[in-house]
């Protein structure tokens, strides 16, 4: 078994039907209702998979609702995979829950490419140009996707501890 799919965060903001809200209220909301239905802390996530589009206004959405439910000096990795592979539309999120079921069961965080000048209002731990070992403080990864409309969802798995 690679991960449990643990729990899972749903919100519609409807703030604009192609911007974000810039406050990521609704991603907050979903960010919450996943690490409630999993039983999880903020404390307990190791990686984030983002939904992160590379557009200006839906970066810092995304990063402002990750402060929020993090912490402004949160240090929770966060990743991800279109700069690898591209937007994949409608499949983007089942690929960012793959993307974070597998750094869950290989213990390393992918790379973030292409990520070579990061908004410094971001202020976010992404990992860039080289995997890294994921944390061993706790068990939750992430994956984020959104939507037009301000449709919002996070999937919360959690790692597989095998006992020796």
């Amino acid at each position: 078994m690679y991960c449990e799919a643990a729990g899972w965060g749903l919100s519609a903001d409807a703030h604009h039907i192609v911007a974000p809200d810039p406050t990521g209220s609704g991603i907050v909301r979903a960010l919450r209702r996943a690490l409630a239905d999993a039983g999880a802390a903020p404390a307990d996530v190791v990686h984030v998979s983002a939904h992160a589009t590379a557009t200006v206004e839906g970066d810092l959405a995304e990063a402002a609702a990750l402060r929020r439910v993090f912490g402004e000096d949160g240090d929770v990795p966060v990743t991800a995979v279109k700069g690898n592979i591209g937007h994949l539309q409608g499949a983007a999120g089942a690929v960012a829950a793959v993307a974070a079921a597998l750094t869950l069961h290989h213990g390393r965080i992918p790379p973030t490419i292409g990520c070579d000048d990061l908004d410094d209002a971001c202020a976010l731990d992404v990992v860039a140009h080289v995997p890294r070992p994921l944390p061993d403080s706790g068990d939750v990864a992430l994956g984020n996707s959104f939507g037009f409309g301000g449709h919002n969802a996070v999937l919360a798995l959690r790692r597989e501890r095998t006992t020796a």
